[in-house]
């Protein structure tokens, strides 16, 4: 069997810390199937909907099948269900949802104004959702690590369970983003799936399971995890979190492996690779409430890895640290 990228991130001690998605605004669409390497382009939705979804800005499109889903018949219409979330940074997360006549009418949604176009919010008493990414079209980690997590969610959270496209950092596999919580979790396996799930949903924040927050930078998400680890708080307690003071950037390959705009591949790699000492960061994590300031002093490595099951060569990629938190309680410094 050939390397898995999973297996070999997994060996290297990759931290998972700072490691989720960046994005704020998500629209998830029901499509059962067969979903392609870029899925969106390559399923079957109507090209309406694919035109309309292809054309929205500032928003993360996904689809959404059920774990063990039937593939629809060509020409078949099925009923679609659509979930748009907010993961605002500052903001509790916020989630609409419906069930659409067909895929084609995504095209009266607006993901910036859902209730608007008719989406009701998440319920308090609804299950939470588990969107565990799935495509092996994409990854192979994501299809042979992801479904058998979808399954064992899907055994415990049967209408809040759902198999996703893509969640980023395949070799972090089985991946899966927590809604209404925002926490983006990994290497989570079928047979711990349900206590980790379980364990977030009661505000805790699983031991070697976190990537971060979605919708914060990675500096953030780290710095907010080494202050709820510091204090032992749950994943719920509000806070925010503010860049201090960060060098302007070098050239950087991120963790997929894009690059930085503008630059071509090897110019990108070849200043990445040199960045042996990585950058450092300063930021603020405060509680709204008023109990707490803290300062976190960070920094980053780059290191080669493979990025994903189709990768021939390892790519740079950046890690962040928590190096030092000062912790101001009451005007107490600690």
């Amino acid at each position: 069997m050939d390397l898995r990228c999973a297996a070999a991130s997994l060996a290297d001690d990759e931290p998972l810390a700072g490691t989720a998605p960046t994005d704020r605004r998500w629209l998830f669409l029901e499509q059962p199937g067969p979903w392609g390497r870029k899925a969106l382009r390559e399923s079957r939705l109507p090209e309406s909907a694919r035109a309309h979804l292809a054309g929205l800005r500032d928003v993360r499109v996904q689809l959404l099948r059920r774990p063990g889903a039937r593939t629809p018949l060509p020409g078949e219409v099925t009923p679609a269900r659509v979930v748009v979330a907010h993961l605002d940074d500052g903001e509790a997360p916020r989630l609409w949802s419906a069930t659409l006549p067909s895929a084609d009418a995504v095209t009266g949604v607006d993901p910036h104004d859902p209730e608007g176009s008719g989406l009701l919010p998440h319920r308090d008493d609804a299950e939470p959702l588990w969107l565990v990414c799935t495509n092996g079209s994409r990854d192979l980690c994501c299809a042979e690590l992801g479904r058998p997590v979808a399954a064992a969610l899907a055994a415990r959270w049967p209408e809040g369970t759902w198999e996703t496209t893509h969640l980023g950092g395949h070799r972090f596999s089985g991946t899966l983003l927590a809604l209404p919580s925002g926490l983006a979790l990994g290497r989570v396996g079928a047979d711990d799936a349900v206590a980790v799930a379980e364990a977030v949903v009661a505000g805790a924040l699983p031991p070697g399971r976190v990537r971060g927050s979605a919708g914060r930078s990675a500096p953030e998400q780290v710095a907010e995890l080494a202050v709820r680890e510091r204090l032992g708080l749950a994943h719920d307690v509000p806070l925010a979190v503010s860049l201090e003071a960060l060098p302007p950037p070098r050239a950087e390959v991120h963790a997929e492996g894009r690059q930085a705009a503008g630059q071509a591949e090897g110019e990108a790699e070849g200043q990445a690779e040199g960045q042996a000492e990585g950058q450092q960061a300063v930021l603020r994590v405060v509680d709204p409430a008023g109990a707490f300031v803290a300062t976190v002093h960070l920094s980053s490595t780059v290191a080669p890895r493979l990025g994903s099951c189709g990768d021939t060569r390892a790519k740079p990629a950046t890690s962040w640290h928590a190096d030092h938190v000062q912790l101001d309680r009451g005007g107490e410094t600690r």
